[in-house]
């Protein structure tokens, strides 16, 4: 049972700023994973709407703010019990506004904690982030062996078809994922200051405008290269979408010239990982089709 509420921030801008928070726990009982507990603090909310007897619960984390600018906080807490099957994804794309000049970056943390025998899935739309954004955004998840978890989070960096791209800013995004308390994955892409230039570099975007990352951690997910792999040729997808593995993570990368096709793309590759690796149906949440 989640007992503590998430405690109010200090104030970091002069502006009015949100601060919301979500926690939302499932537990299983009887082969059923049912609700235990949920919090939520504007503009953050939680819908559970209605789904296909093949799927699992299913949770849909909507902010009612219209977008996040420089000091704005969101955290989301996600607890699945031992045993508990849940799906949890956003309602619609994120949009991150320019930050004021002396203003903190706007903060996203999620973090999810797995009993032994549990899956989750943590489906988020792309982020998409105007000229000028300033954006922390990190995720942590701590699973007990023998836990599943299949998580994705894009960058939009600028909308090509409004003429707008992401030249300057900041962007820090990061993943930490231990699994039996163990640290098995650390990552983070950081973007400061002239953004145009470091994504022009060799070692850049090229002309791609959006990525995406997808990670499926369980005991079986170094077999599941393969055949993610063969899939991954076989679907229609960006010049750049690769494949890797190691101990218990299966890592897929994504870049596109295009936010729509990358998230044509990534609709494709969750749903070839989901499939293969929980026998769940090639589709993602009906949220990421409206």
């Amino acid at each position: 049972m989640l007992l503590a509420e998430p405690a109010l921030l200090p104030p970091v801008s002069a502006h009015q700023r949100v601060d919301g928070a979500t926690r939302i726990e499932f537990s299983a009982a009887g082969g059923k994973t049912r609700l235990a507990d949920l919090y939520q603090r504007a503009p953050c909310r939680v819908l559970f709407p209605n789904i296909d007897s093949d799927e699992p619960v299913q949770a849909v984390l909507l902010t009612t703010s219209g977008g996040l600018t420089g000091g704005d906080r969101l955290q989301t807490d996600i607890v699945a019990n031992a045993g508990a099957c849940a799906t949890l994804t956003s309602q619609a794309a994120e949009k991150i506004y320019r930050a004021l000049p002396g203003d903190d970056p706007a903060r996203i943390d999620v973090r999810i904690a797995a009993g032994a025998g549990a899956c989750v899935e943590y489906l988020a739309q792309e982020t998409i982030l105007f000229e000028g954004a300033r954006l922390r955004r990190q995720l942590d998840a701590d699973l007990a062996p023998g836990a599943r978890l299949l998580a994705t989070e894009s960058l939009v960096l600028g909308r090509r078809a409004m003429g707008e791209s992401l030249r300057s800013g900041f962007v820090h995004d990061a993943w930490r994922i231990r699994r039996g308390g163990r640290l098995i994955f650390a990552d983070a892409l950081h973007l400061d200051g002239d953004i145009a230039a470091l994504r022009a570099a060799p070692f850049g975007f090229g002309t791609a405008t959006a990525c995406a990352t997808l990670i499926y951690v369980a005991d079986d997910a170094p077999t599941l290269l393969a055949p993610v792999r063969a899939r991954l040729g076989e679907a229609d997808l960006p010049p750049i979408a690769h494949a890797t593995t190691r101990e218990h993570l299966l890592i897929l990368r994504l870049l596109a010239d295009d936010a729509a096709a990358l998230r044509r793309a990534l609709i494709d590759a969750a749903g070839i990982v989901r499939s293969l690796a929980t026998g769940l149906p090639q589709r993602l949440p009906k949220v990421w089709y409206c």
